[in-house]
């Protein structure tokens, strides 16, 4: 069996392939952070509440409806969806206007009651949901084996962020919406409804947190507590790669994923910190981010 610096070589491509997986989560959740801060200047701190809540639904899609994997890939973003279309109308539309210690209050409290009332219906345990069976089994790649399920989640995860990334910045649809949030007044003498397209981002941008979530159900145990477990690193992810920047957060939520799971190979004692200290390192360097622009 062949070695690299020591460690054998199935065991350093495993690190990376779980660290790739992990990476398409930052990079998916950080994605609608940044579309959400980029678009609506508001730090959604319940972004991993609605993370969860899209592992939930599918969860009770299947236990409840007999709902497959597959619907719920769809359902599950259009229920959080409509449920993120509910909150930007009823609570933050009122908050554009007013600092961003406003905004990250009032979602953190709608991490608080959304978490609490999981948690006192379904407990902290978790709840299993199985791998569907057309992505069941693992693949000989010669060097490594990969499981499908996890092979999938890098795939689904690197077209959505990257079609996102293509309709913001490479269509007309895009730049509509930049230029709403540069100068609505002027986009809405055009005849555009400003408010509605701003409610609309909102809801796409926890409509991929809800699709994070279903992906992560049959790896993770769904449970009330997983987003909270993951948002705080999330958030780092989003300030490493600068605040609104969407390609940034595509890069570098799959970048940290793969340098957290080398980590754990060589000094595992640091996974848990390392993204911490990248981001400490960026900050020092660079405030507005990698990709961040300067202000």
């Amino acid at each position: 069996m062949s070695n690299l610096f020591d460690i054998p070589l199935p065991a350093l491509l495993g690190q990376l392939l779980l660290g790739l997986v992990n990476g398409s989560f930052y990079a998916m959740l950080s994605l609608g952070l940044a579309v959400i801060f980029g678009m609506l200047n508001i730090i959604n701190f319940a972004h991993g509440a609605l993370y969860m809540m899209g592992a939930f639904v599918a969860w009770m899609g299947l236990e409840y409806l007999g709902l497959n994997y597959w619907a719920m890939l769809l359902l599950a973003p259009l229920v959080v969806g409509v449920l993120g279309i509910l909150i930007e109308r009823l609570l933050l539309q009122w908050l554009y206007k007013l600092d961003h210690l406003y905004g990250l209050l009032l979602t953190f409290g709608i991490t608080l009651v959304t978490e609490g009332i999981f948690r006192s219906f379904y407990g902290v345990s978790g709840q299993p949901y199985p791998v569907p069976d057309a992505l069941q089994g693992a693949t000989n790649l010669g060097f490594m084996v990969m499981p499908n399920y996890r092979g999938w989640v890098v795939i689904a995860s690197v077209v959505v962020c990257l079609a996102v990334w293509a309709l913001i910045e490479k269509t007309p649809i895009g730049a509509t919406l930049r230029a709403g949030t540069e100068n609505p007044k002027l986009v809405q003498a055009f005849g555009i409804n400003v408010p509605r397209m701003i409610t609309l981002t909102y809801a796409g941008g926890v409509a991929l947190a809800a699709f994070a979530g279903v992906l992560a159900a049959p790896i993770l145990q769904v449970n009330a507590l997983m987003g909270s477990n993951l948002i705080i690193v999330v958030f780092a992810v989003v300030v490493i790669g600068g605040m609104g920047s969407i390609l940034g957060s595509i890069l570098t939520g799959l970048g940290l994923g793969v340098i957290e799971g080398l980590t754990k190979v060589f000094y595992p004692e640091a996974s848990a910190t390392v993204v911490f200290l990248i981001m400490a390192v960026v900050l020092l360097i660079r405030p507005a981010g990698l990709f961040g622009k300067e202000k």
